[in-house]
């Protein structure tokens, strides 16, 4: 059973998603909070294994609710999926970079928000190639600056290329089929990749290589990646 915390500041918005969740099996709402302290309390005592976190509520908002429980030791199991009415949100960003596994959109169809819930609740993160690049795009836009590039000298060539690849959103398979390698090597890049940028998931992968322009805003989606020279 998957447990699931509801965080919004709208009473019907929480009890639309919890009749949904109510017509499975495997998903269990065990708790709902209306502002952001309330929903780190409840994520504490109730420790779910996924938190649906609206971002704009009352108290500390939803951004700085997902920061409190993804630092939280004692909440290692728990992953923050955001819940967000605009695509085009910059704090939906601000809710990647602090570690959120990935967002939905609040008129997401049934079958999609509980293929979500289940994905981020294994381990996985919920990337729409599609909406995130826009999202990181226009965040990227509006700050008009860039992180350090230099942060990615701890990565080989090789390494490079794959995460420019996941920030494409190609999937382990596709990123082997276009680098000549298996899945499985593909896969082993990514997760070498993240432990040595110290990155919690795909969806800060995204995030890092657009921030650090490894991946160029307004790119095309099927543009060759550009392959930065190590130095």
């Amino acid at each position: 059973m998957t447990t699931i915390v509801l965080a919004d500041d709208q009473t019907i918005v929480r009890a639309g998603f919890r009749a949904l969740f109510d017509l499975t099996e495997d998903l269990r709402v065990v708790g709902e909070a209306a502002d952001g302290p309330s929903a780190v309390a409840c994520a504490r005592r109730m420790r779910p294994d996924v938190v649906l976190m609206d971002i704009r509520m009352p108290g500390h908002d939803g951004l700085e609710a997902a920061r409190r429980i993804l630092a939280d030791p004692a909440l290692g199991g728990t992953r923050i999926l955001v819940l967000t009415t605009f695509g085009l949100d910059e704090y939906v960003f601000e809710a990647l970079s602090a570690g959120a596994s990935g967002f939905l959109l609040k008129d997401v169809d049934p079958d999609d928000l509980y293929a979500a819930v289940r994905v981020v609740a294994a381990g996985g993160s919920l990337l729409d190639p599609a909406v995130t690049r826009t999202v990181v795009q226009e965040f990227t836009r509006l700050r008009g600056t860039l992180i350090g590039v230099e942060r990615l000298n701890v990565l080989t060539d090789r390494e490079r290329d794959v995460v420019a690849l996941v920030a494409r959103g190609l999937s382990n398979e596709e990123i082997g089929a276009r680098l000549v390698m298996s899945p499985l090597t593909a896969k082993t890049h990514v997760s070498r990749a993240l432990t040595k940028l110290g990155l919690r998931d795909r969806v800060q992968l995204v995030v890092l290589a657009y921030e650090t322009g490894l991946v160029r805003v307004g790119a095309p989606p099927d543009h060759p990646a550009p392959v930065l020279p190590s130095e």
